[in-house]
């Protein structure tokens, strides 16, 4: 973005142009202050918009809100402001509604509502079912453990406690029922699910 390069660069800081501008509008210490971070606004407007053209076209945009809005803010740190301000920028170019796709909606490739909502609650039902009946082919301690430890949210000390089985055991019996549960599960769901 080399193409306003030639303009003489003052030594003052960025804050007293700033300053400077809101107080006079003069457009010259506006163009003196964009020149320094017209390089940092057009690599975050690439870095958004993927595009060199569409990058250089928002930076002039950005020179326009600028006239603007530096003139209604006092603004301390010029370079982090005018990086928010490129980014913001952006950001509302991409949700602009033209900058939005959309797609043709077929409605002989979508289900209804009541469908997904009626087979969602059938798969739910038949995976109740199929726990159910898993539960029962765990040995006592894996169905007594389990059950304590997810369906009555208690720790392993609660149920080696309440069990008198050891801490250890209570774990080993939780991780070996859980596995078995799964493996039933899975089972059951290749086969038709039996009569309960």
């Amino acid at each position: 973005m080399g193409f306003l390069k030639n303009i003489q660069q003052p030594d003052r800081s960025d804050k007293e142009l700033a300053d400077l501008y809101r107080e006079t509008g003069d457009m010259q210490v506006l163009g003196l202050l964009f020149q320094r971070y017209m390089d940092l606004m057009y690599g975050v407007c690439l870095k958004y918009l993927k595009e060199p053209e569409s990058a250089k076209d928002a930076v002039m945009q950005l020179f326009e809100e600028l006239t603007r809005k530096l003139r209604q803010h006092q603004v301390e740190n010029v370079k982090s402001w005018l990086h928010t301000l490129a980014k913001n920028h952006c950001l509302m170019q991409l949700r602009s509604p033209r900058n939005l796709k959309t797609s043709e909606f077929n409605a002989e490739i979508m289900q209804s509502d009541s469908e997904t909502h009626l087979n969602g609650m059938m798969q739910k039902e038949e995976n109740l079912q199929r726990l159910e009946y898993c539960l029962q082919t765990l040995s006592d301690e894996q169905k007594q453990t389990v059950e304590l430890f997810y369906l009555q949210n208690k720790c392993y000390k609660e149920i080696a406690t309440e069990t008198g089985i050891e801490w250890n055991k209570v774990r080993s019996h939780i991780q070996n029922g859980r596995r078995n549960l799964k493996l039933c599960m899975e089972k059951q769901a290749t086969i038709q699910t039996p009569e309960f």
